[in-house]
């Protein structure tokens, strides 16, 4: 029988999905599953950019632009991009199938096989997979729970810096921890990125979800490193489309947006019915976004609150995003969030959460934290977090 290639074999499974079919079981059994494992919130989608799909008048579904409806384009860097203070042409920005693939490009564009990519860890699992498939190295700045994983010193970066460096990747604010790198933090590592001429990879698609007083500050501007940052951003998190698959890679750099565009005339166009909404979506009112954010404090207020009362559990409070990463009493993090899926029932519920081990790079890191995503309205968090307490105080690998 013919084989597929060891690439393949070795691709990473995905940590946040690859226990799904545990979950689908589950259900099929009659079973209630609290999903806290995926960035998928049960917020409505903004009206205005359902209606434009509704009220399209397409009568042909054709490819657009490869870089993406000029609409599109024009209206994210008029109506968006200017109103947040990131000045940019449409020029710069190249519509992707959501973020992911814009990473992705990043990824490929930065660097050749064999370079190497420096992230903070815990980081965004994908990350990791990209660097795989295109044959980078990850190499990860620890940071730790028990500090709140806030950003190091830019030293503990310098110190993973050899000839084959040639980007680092954040994300700002970060899943899967919340992290939000403070404007210091931003120019910090703008300068690291200026001294040793690497590019600086920002991907910001939870930029209004940020808790603090202090604004978002994007990576775009920073000072005199224009031509080293690249911009990655989606409407999936933003106005609540995921199921759209749209983002976007900006840069001032003319070198990298030329390459971006040969990799978009490669995959040949994003989806035209994501574009639509996404194009709908530049009208939301602030409105919206100020009751979303409000909604996301709430329920990240009640399941940290939750999660700290529960014993040997603990999580920093996330500063953005919607997501935590927390330390629980078990022996192994995936065999418990198995176990709850295949095994524990209460009430005939249990709780979906994300095993972080596959977060980290460092060898035993991680091995007992999960992310949980506080997507859900509170009264099924409270639902979920009763689900996930008994769960913990059954679990037969506890570890108090």
């Amino acid at each position: 029988m013919a084989k597929i290639s060891n690439k393949s074999q070795q691709m990473p499974a995905s940590a946040i999905r690859k226990l799904v079919p545990f979950a689908d079981a589950a259900k099929a059994d009659g079973v209630k599953v609290y999903h806290l494992n995926v960035g998928q919130p049960d917020i409505k989608s903004p009206e205005c950019a359902l209606e434009a799909v509704r009220k399209n008048t397409l009568d042909h579904v054709s490819y657009s632009n490869s870089a993406g409806l000029i609409e599109l384009r024009r209206g994210l860097v008029d109506k968006y991009y200017k109103k947040i203070g990131i000045d940019i042409d449409v020029k710069e920005l190249i519509v992707t199938v959501a973020g992911s693939e814009g990473v992705n490009l990043a990824l490929q564009i930065t660097c050749d096989e064999g370079d190497e990519v420096l992230v903070l860890e815990p980081f965004y699992t994908n990350y990791n997979t990209f660097a795989f498939m295109n044959g980078i190295t990850m190499k990860a700045v620890h940071t730790d729970i028990r500090e709140g994983f806030k950003v190091p010193d830019v030293s503990e970066f310098e110190k993973l810096i050899t000839p084959r460096t040639k980007a680092i990747l954040i994300s700002n604010p970060g899943n899967p921890t919340g992290t939000l790198y403070s404007k210091e933090n931003m120019l910090a590592l703008g300068e690291v990125a200026r001294k040793h001429d690497l590019f600086l990879i920002s991907d910001e698609v939870y930029r209004e979800f940020c808790y603090t007083d202090e604004p978002h500050f994007s990576a775009m501007n920073i000072p005199g490193l224009e031509n080293n940052v690249i911009l990655i951003d989606s409407v999936s998190k933003r106005y609540n489309l995921c199921g759209c698959r749209i983002g976007c890679i900006i840069s001032h750099n003319e070198e990298v947006m030329k390459a971006a565009m040969k990799y978009a005339q490669a995959r040949l166009c994003p989806p035209i019915y994501g574009q639509l909404a996404a194009l709908g979506a530049l009208d939301t009112p602030d409105s919206y976004f100020e009751e979303v954010k409000k909604e996301y404090i709430r329920r990240r207020d009640y399941m940290i609150g939750r999660m700290l009362k529960m014993p040997g559990v603990y999580s920093p409070l996330p500063m953005g995003a919607f997501y935590t990463v927390a330390e629980i009493p078990v022996d192994n993090a995936e065999n418990f969030a198995k176990w709850m899926l295949t095994e524990f029932r209460y009430e005939g519920q249990t709780t979906m959460v994300t095993p972080a081990a596959s977060f980290y790079k460092t060898p035993g890191a991680g091995i007992n934290h999960v992310r949980a995503a506080y997507v859900l309205e509170v009264p099924e968090l409270e639902k979920a977090m009763d689900v996930l307490e008994e769960g913990l105080r059954q679990y037969p690998g506890r570890t108090i």
